[in-house]
């Protein structure tokens, strides 16, 4: 192995990645973490940039024979999620032909609202797309619009005056039973080879660094609520709502999820779901 080369782990800064990351390297870590949403995540982990990364489900859908998943972790739902929302003055049911605003940082959230057009309501009419203004702004004005990540969470506690708040999670788990799972970890297969023993301690670490949070949340929470509009008892409940495991009905979940989005044309194919060797 080359000794200059630098073992790099991709990071979202969003709240529902702190259990992962806040005590990492407590807990042994000793790359770089390179920060992106999840949209610029997937680039670099294509371009070959990171080591490793929880990035967006449809991601590795798309490009599955580039990737192989870091087992018994993701970023995942049961019931509610509370950070993936569509805004609306009207019910899903009255959506059909109208245009959504949407959020460029996770392909997976946009798929899954198109799913739950499709599959769940049967319509197949909305003209989704990135809008030049903040999320926030279509919101205001009541128009419909999907956020995730932090903005999310501060926009639902706002509580917009006139607008519905669906939880895209709890949509799909009252119609399929099943998890969704937002983000896996993924590692890229042109590195496996240099950072053998690196990724193999990876799974270990991450578990002991959300354990570790997860015991004592009140101290971090309370520093992240200074400069939120949230309180440390929301950060909280909100960080017990998240699951982080990917076991076999996440599994079941994911594949459902691709599944539906090869039976509505947003995936060539059904991926197979590879993982690390440890």
């Amino acid at each position: 192995m080359d000794p200059s080369a630098e073992f790099t782990l991709g990071y979202i800064p969003y709240l529902n990645c702190v259990p992962f990351f806040h005590n990492l390297k407590t807990a042994g870590f000793k790359g770089r973490f390179v920060p992106g949403v999840p949209a610029e995540l997937n680039v670099m982990l294509q371009r070959g940039e990171l080591n490793v990364s929880p990035s967006s489900s449809f991601e590795y859908a798309r490009n599955w024979r580039d990737y192989l998943l870091l087992p018994g972790h993701s970023i995942a739902s049961i019931e509610r999620v509370k950070s993936v929302l569509l805004f609306s003055p009207v019910d899903i049911s009255e959506l059909s032909g109208q245009q959504i605003a949407i959020t460029g940082e996770s392909a997976t959230s946009i798929n899954l609202l198109r799913i739950i057009f499709r599959e769940f309501y049967g319509i197949d009419n909305i003209d989704d797309a990135v809008p030049d203004e903040p999320i926030e702004t279509w919101i205001a004005r009541r128009q419909p619009a999907l956020l995730i990540g932090d903005r999310a969470l501060i926009a639902a506690n706002a509580r917009a005056d006139g607008m519905q708040i669906f939880d895209l999670g709890d949509i799909w788990y009252r119609q399929t039973g099943l998890p969704f799972v937002f983000a896996l970890w993924m590692v890229s297969r042109k590195t496996v080879d240099i950072f053998t023993s690196e990724l193999a301690a990876l799974t270990d670490q991450l578990h002991r660094s959300c354990h570790h949070l997860m015991k004592n949340p009140v101290p971090v929470a309370t520093t992240l609520a200074q400069d939120m509009p949230l309180t440390p008892d929301e950060i909280i409940a909100y960080w017990h709502t998240i699951d982080y495991r990917f076991e076999e009905k996440h599994q079941q979940g994911a594949q459902l999820f691709f599944s539906l989005c090869k039976k509505h044309q947003l995936l060539s194919e059904v991926p197979e779901l590879n993982f690390l060797d440890l």
